[in-house]
């Protein structure tokens, strides 16, 4: 796949003379800094020392007396209350922790997690049948809610009271809650509104803390969850999520609870556990259940104390995501089957499929897939019920979530966010609604917007790349939206003994003025003649610490290749 290269916009050369004297960095440090919006010297000593002082008070989010209130008159009443979650990492993460907290002071209390393929998203119909049938007085509804105006009212008129914890924006109305604890609600002033469903879940925790003269260390236990749950929903990684991702990652690494402690044995013992490990491979075993079987399997856990039953739990997930793995990868060569088989399919600007066969629970799995290989907002629908129900996934700077509610009559309903959507329509709309689809991606994007972009940070030479400046850089962590991997550029390159390793990756050995570096070019071998003609070739890439044998350098993990003007 070709991609354009894009610098990111240039900065005021004073302003980065004027950090970097502030908190003596270089010039480049200074530059990547101000890139994230780091301007002043006391930023800076949050960006790089986070602590847990700097977390926001959870009072300042609308709605959190009455949440707070309802829950201690729950407790004092003993009434039985339900933590309701959605089934994926966020959702079952934030049921664990509140789940968790609370049954230290009540035992009136459980947790569900809807059916995927029964309930669907968010609060169901079942769901709250199923509180009135148990007695339920009071549901904590967790990363989902903000939009189940009916339900909630219907839960009303059944004697139950909902307390929503949730991040999805909102609609012009909201539900008749007795607290919405939502920062994206037009009316809450809390300063920070980029928080995970668990991360609101944590705050939740921490005012019931600071209101009962419970010691806050008591929610900061749950940190561990919070970094799996942000990570994996791939939220914003600056202000508050990164104080919370930077302490979650530590407990990650010196004390994760028990479940953690299970499936970290069954991913790979490492010395120091970062962001990737959680996205590529925590989060996804955890997600399993919800797509592949039952997705309480993950709660139970997430929640488990027994470290040996825990390794059980741990052992069915493990088998869940194998099995989803599977079947997302015969789901995908499938796909891209019709795609090849299909000029006309091809050649829209849209990718738009279905079949009855496709297993719902990684049909999301499966367009974002597709993207990576053809670039195109990508919905894929399997039929469930006699409906389609579909996963739409989406390419940089265009809405999904919009150009499907632009859709109009032909979607039943939909919900999520400007790069990932649900939605269902009518098995006999498909025609019309993957038409109406293709002609609103086409108004809306151009063939810049359809072609992948590498933006990079700054050009370097390789004398800048220094081990000083590697430690500086390493300190940027954990990235994330907001605060990505720094991509850096250097031109006029000489090879100096590449090979192609494993038959489709490059081992790149690159020299520039009498300086060189190793890298790795994964699925990048189709680049070898061109760096091994002699003619002098430019990158992308950035830099990492490569380990062998007890032996650490520096090494550059390359994202694109392409021959110097």
């Amino acid at each position: 796949m070709a991609y354009r290269w894009t610098a990111s916009p240039k900065l005021n050369d004073q302003k980065i003379e004027q950090l970097a004297e502030s908190i003596n960095v270089s010039n480049s440090i200074a530059a990547l800094l101000l890139q994230r919006g780091i301007e002043t010297y006391e930023q800076a000593k949050k960006f790089f020392r986070p602590q847990l002082t700097d977390l926001y008070d959870p009072f300042l989010m609308k709605d959190m007396d009455k949440a707070v209130d309802r829950i201690k008159q729950a407790i004092f009443n003993k009434e039985r209350f339900l933590i309701y979650g959605d089934y994926d990492v966020d959702g079952t993460t934030s049921v664990s922790i509140v789940y968790s907290f609370f049954k230290k002071l009540t035992s009136n209390i459980e947790y569900y997690i809807p059916d995927r393929y029964k309930e669907g998203y968010g609060v169901s119909r079942i769901g709250i049948d199923y509180a009135v049938e148990t007695g339920v007085n009071l549901i904590i509804a967790l990363d989902c809610g903000t939009r189940s105006i009916e339900l909630i009212q219907y839960a009303k008129e059944k004697g139950i009271d909902f307390i929503v914890c949730d991040h999805h924006l909102p609609g012009d109305e909201l539900p008749d809650a007795i607290a919405l604890l939502n920062p994206k609600r037009k009316d809450c002033e809390y300063p920070y509104k980029e928080l995970s469903g668990c991360g609101i879940g944590f705050k939740l925790l921490q005012a019931y803390a600071q209101a009962s003269d419970i010691q806050e260390e008591e929610a900061y236990k749950y940190l561990d969850l919070v970094a799996v749950s942000t990570c994996s929903d791939i939220v914003d990684m600056r202000d508050e999520n990164r104080v919370l991702v930077y302490y979650g990652l530590k407990k990650i690494n010196d004390d994760p609870c028990i479940g953690l402690q299970a499936l970290l044995q069954s991913y790979q013992i490492k010395q120091e556990y970062d962001v990737s490990d959680i996205v590529f491979g925590i989060g996804p075993k955890i997600n399993a259940a919800g797509r592949i079987a039952d997705a309480k399997s993950s709660v139970k856990l997430l929640i488990e104390e027994d470290f040996h039953q825990a390794l059980m739990l741990a052992k069915t997930l493990n088998e869940n995501n194998t099995e989803r793995k599977d079947i997302d990868n015969d789901i995908t060569k499938e796909a891209m089957d019709i795609l090849e088989t299909s000029e006309a399919l091809r050649s829209r600007n849209s990718t738009v499929l279905y079949s009855e066969k496709w297993h719902k629970g990684v049909i999301g799995i499966v367009a974002s897939r597709l993207i990576e290989t053809y670039y195109k907002p990508t919905i894929i629908f399997s039929e469930v019920n006699g409906m389609l129900t579909g996963s739409a996934r989406s390419i940089k700077d265009f809405d999904v979530h919009e150009a499907i509610g632009a859709c109009g009559d032909l979607v039943i309903q939909y919900g999520g966010h400007k790069y990932a959507a649900g939605l269902t329509i009518l098995k006999e709309s498909f025609e019309a609604f993957t038409n109406k689809f293709e002609e609103i991606v086409t108004l809306n994007s151009n063939e810049e917007l359809r072609t992948p972009e590498i933006e990079y940070d700054m050009e370097l030479n390789f004398d800048d790349i220094t081990s000083k400046f590697f430690n500086v850089l390493n300190q940027f962590r954990p990235h994330g939206p907001g605060n990505m991997i720094p991509i850096f550029r250097t031109n006029n390159l000489v090879d100096s003994g590449s090979r192609i390793v494993k038959e489709k990756h490059l081992k790149l050995v690159a020299y520039q003025k009498g300086i060189r570096f190793d890298g790795i070019a994964f699925n990048m071998s189709d680049f070898f003649p061109i760096i091994s003609s002699n003619a002098p070739f430019d990158i992308c890439y950035s830099i990492e610490m490569n380990e062998f044998k007890g032996n650490k350098n520096l090494q550059l993990k390359v994202r694109d290749i392409r021959t110097s003007l």
